[in-house]
């Protein structure tokens, strides 16, 4: 630490290693006892973050007599649905680019879908009334470099074609709606992007569910699968639940089916948040429409204020450890705040002196093609869906959704997509798995050091259908 510039030092003097959305939030819900018994379901879920709440929630609208059980290892949200930076995105993909390179002839079907999905999330927090500070905002992705101008409009024109509403902002028109010295011009999507308090949309589904008849057991870490004939038995460690239909929503914890493990690898994500700006510090900064931002590099960062008026700031490293374990440990890294803090200081310079009043960490799921990936197992009995890779706020429903289609057997416009019935490629196995992330992230870093010029390494993986760009 003793090389990191003091003056970053002196906005991190107050920071906690907390998480900002629940510190003290009375919206909190009492906790839920674990299982100790053998129960019957027709569902049962693994997992009681976005993912599966959204699939109990579903499937009870679908129908209402179905009996549904969740069992979560820990606490209702406690993995990356309640620690993200509760921006709502409606890219199934990873955003458009990611899929367009991938899934090109199906891509007008996923991106309508995907808004269809944004307004349903929409949708379904009114008619339950959900509090969890909800805004259609949109999304500026900013430019801080020339190069990273290139492209914008014709990327804007094509996703506009594909039914988007975009359009890409000269230096005068971003600086006119947030200042940094560092804007070049921006993107600017519309309509496709709603922030929200991640935390209290996952308590909100967590009190639908319930108000449906959804039992949930947290403190129930699911050990094993059992198939019994036409059921699969769901073992913890003081009960089990034998279910007609098993949904696996673990995301980067271990799945329960070993042969999905080579898809996917963890990644930690860290994040700040300021304390309140005072007026004149707002003002310094325009931003009145509270648009969502990130930037357009490989290595980018994503910000939003709160509804405090403080300024949420995260991203731009993403850190693998050796064999990617999902540790409490791994969600403190004083050296990775004092990157961001140094990194908020170049883009608004003007907030000098500002204190950092939270920082955390949180694992995330990613794959090789950057966005979410469904199979089967047990005859069918069992379907999973992972690999969100940070976007998953609003994409879970979808994944939800699907998920449920593959259980019961439906055929419809979702499960016919190549992104449905595909997987991405296997990493490789450890340590070249190591390797080959950390060659990976160099070569990442040095593209955006170089006017975004992929070097070799980049290049052959953009070839070979790996194509990492964050």
């Amino acid at each position: 630490m003793a090389t990191i510039d003091p003056f970053v030092l002196r906005h991190l003097a107050d920071l906690q290693p907390m998480l900002y959305w629940l510190d003290e939030d009375p919206l909190e819900p009492e906790s839920h006892s674990a299982l100790i018994e053998n129960i019957n379901a027709d569902l049962c879920i693994v997992g009681a973050g976005y993912t599966g709440l959204w699939t109990a929630l579903l499937a009870k609208e679908r129908d209402p007599d179905r009996e549904v059980v969740i069992l979560e290892q820990r606490e209702t949200g406690a993995g990356a649905s309640g620690r993200n930076g509760g921006f709502c995105n409606s890219s199934l993909t990873h955003g458009f680019s990611n899929g367009y390179r991938r899934f090109r002839r199906e891509m007008r079907t996923i991106e309508r879908l995907g808004r269809e999905n944004l307004d349903a999330i929409e949708e379904t927090i009114k008619k339950y009334n959900i509090e969890c500070d909800w805004e259609r905002t949109g999304e500026l992705r900013v430019a801080v470099t020339k190069w990273q101008l290139d492209g914008m409009q014709e990327e804007a024109s094509l996703r506009n074609e594909y039914g988007d509403n975009v359009e890409v902002l000269s230096k005068e028109q971003i600086q006119s709606r947030v200042k940094s010295p560092t804007y070049q011009g921006a993107l600017f999507d519309h309509d496709g992007t709603a922030l929200v308090d991640p935390a209290r949309l996952v308590w909100g589904l967590e009190k639908v569910c319930i108000s449906l008849g959804v039992k949930i057991f947290e403190n129930s870490k699911v050990e094993w699968l059992e198939e019994k004939e036409d059921q699969v038995v769901v073992h913890t460690p003081y009960g089990a639940v034998t279910a007609a239909k098993v949904a696996l929503a673990t995301n980067v914890f271990k799945s329960l089916v070993r042969s999905a493990r080579k898809y996917v690898i963890t990644v930690y994500d860290f994040q700040l948040v300021t304390e309140p700006l005072t007026k004149e510090q707002r003002k310094s900064i325009g931003w009145k429409d509270r648009e969502g931002i990130s930037d357009a590099g490989n290595q980018f960062h994503y910000y939003r204020l709160n509804k405090e008026g403080g300024i949420l700031w995260g991203g731009y490293e993403a850190i693998y450890n050796f064999r990617g374990k999902v540790r409490q440990e791994y969600e403190f890294d004083a050296a990775t705040y004092a990157t961001l803090a140094s990194n908020f200081l170049k883009t608004f310079p003007q907030l000098e002196g500002i204190r950092f009043t939270h920082g955390w960490g949180g694992a995330i799921d990613t794959c090789t093609r950057f966005s979410p990936f469904w199979g089967k197992a047990h005859g069918g009995k069992v379907v999973y869906v992972m690999g969100y890779t940070g976007l998953g706020v609003a994409a879970t429903r979808f994944g939800a959704a699907t998920m449920l289609d593959l259980l019961d057997g439906k055929k419809t416009e979702r499960t016919k997509l190549k992104m449905v019935r595909r997987k991405p490629l296997p990493f490789p196995p450890e340590p070249f798995r190591y390797l080959f992330i950390w060659v990976t992230q160099w070569s990442i870093y040095r593209a955006d050091q170089h006017e975004g010029r992929r070097n070799l390494w980049l290049r052959i993986l953009d070839k070979t259908g790996l194509g990492f760009d964050s």
